[in-house]
């Protein structure tokens, strides 16, 4: 296929501020838990529960719903999916009760967890080998710089003067501008031949489960599981620990939480590029050892009494976006035959989903009701732990040896 540098801004742009709105929808919710929680007299378990059911839903959409943009395409997902989740994230701040909440967030999960596969499948088949790695890094940190670094602080002080509802009020809008632009300036993806023939006569459910005889596919699986638990662990009851264990305004939880977001956004807009060069492996092993750090600072209770020094310390250690834009969507991307791309990713979040922010949560919240917040932090510095040694076994599917004149990248067991 021809690759346009003009579109490729074009589609990056729109991606990144598209991905970076679902992110501050997704988090919403996390940062704004100190203000609803009394509320609705909420326990650890609980709010360890409102992550789960989002990510439970996003893990079932993002597979099936993934799958069928590899047959329909990826815009009849994308479009529909976002205009809807924009529209629920402005009516669960209507919520009047735990339950009502409980509900609303699954149902925005669902039609997020879709919007990823399609944005990381329409990112990558859109790139020029030599440029898929910087693309997707961008749109990934778009995550970082809306959703763990400007939406900590914008919800916490629009939930500070007018309440925690319009926190998420706010939330809803931006979704609907990205739908539009969307559908007026993207463009679906030129299919493989392969990949076309699955649109016209059709694809045995068999061959999606095709992927899982690549080795990396499991590999990945088991890596987006262990780092999606030091994500959500650490954004799930960071607000908590900061605001109850250590004393600080919810204010400065997001002051924190930002400037680790703003760090994530630099790290994800820079090293997923170099992993072009120098491969995707040694690369995952120095964000994985870096990042180990993050939430044992968030232990350290004398860094309180300087908290720029914290704040600085959580910058250089959130390495989320860069590891998400490596082991949930190139490495899967690059290891399968392009027409299952979508397949791949969507498998890769399932399994980091419902292991990482549904099992992790959940458990993290009974752990904490009786051994206190600070065990979740060591869960989470566990889950990266573990990305490590994964990262060890996997083939590498980029850097010197790739040939960047190949319109596609593949990998074999």
């Amino acid at each position: 296929m021809e690759y346009s540098r003009r579109y490729e801004r074009v589609l990056v742009g729109i991606l990144f501020f598209t991905w970076g709105t679902i992110f501050l929808d997704r988090m919403a919710e996390l940062y704004l838990a100190p203000y609803f929680a009394p509320v609705f007299h909420l326990n650890d378990q609980q709010i360890g529960l409102l992550a789960s059911a989002v990510s439970i839903a996003w893990a079932i959409g993002a597979l099936l719903l993934g799958a069928a943009s590899d047959r329909f395409g990826r815009r009849k997902i994308l479009i529909p999916a976002t205009l809807i989740f924009s529209t629920l994230s402005w009516v669960s701040g209507l919520a009047r009760s735990f339950d009502e909440l409980l509900l609303m967030r699954a149902l925005i999960g669902l039609a997020e967890g879709p919007c990823w596969v399609a944005i990381s499948a329409l990112n990558e088949e859109s790139s020029h080998p030599s440029r898929r790695g910087r693309n997707v890094g961008i749109v990934t940190s778009g995550a970082a710089l809306v959703g763990l670094f400007a939406a900590p602080i914008l919800t916490t002080q629009i939930a500070s003067r007018f309440g925690w509802r319009w926190g998420l009020f706010v939330t809803g809008i931006p979704g609907l501008l990205m739908a539009l632009l969307i559908w007026k300036y993207i463009k679906e993806p030129e299919k493989s031949a392969a990949g076309e023939a699955m649109h016209t006569r059709g694809t045995p459910i068999s061959q999606y489960f095709s992927v899982l005889r690549y080795r990396n596919i499991w590999l990945c699986s088991i890596g987006a599981g262990g780092f999606i638990s030091w994500l959500f662990l650490q954004n799930t009851f960071a607000p908590l620990l900061i605001t109850r264990d250590m004393h600080q305004d919810p204010r400065t939880a997001g002051f924190l939480l930002g400037a680790a977001g703003l760090g994530s956004f630099f790290l994800g807009l820079s090293l997923p590029s170099l992993s072009d060069r120098v491969g995707r492996k040694p690369m995952l092993l120095l964000l994985a050892i870096v990042s180990a750090f993050l939430p044992l600072a968030l232990l350290a209770r004398p860094l309180y009494g300087h908290l720029w020094l914290l704040a600085a310390i959580l910058f250089v250690t959130q390495g989320g976006q860069a590891i998400a834009a490596l082991v949930i969507v190139l490495i899967p991307a690059e290891s399968v035959p392009p027409e299952f791309t979508g397949t791949a990713i969507g498998v890769a979040n399932l399994v980091g989903e419902l292991i990482g922010a549904t099992v992790a949560p959940t458990l993290g919240g009974t752990l904490a009701e009786s051994h206190g917040l600070g065990t979740t932090m060591l869960m989470a510095t566990g889950g990266i732990v573990l990305l490590f040694f994964v990262v060890l076994f996997m083939k590498e599917t980029a850097g010197p040896r790739a040939r960047a004149a190949e319109p596609t990248v593949t990998a074999t067991i």
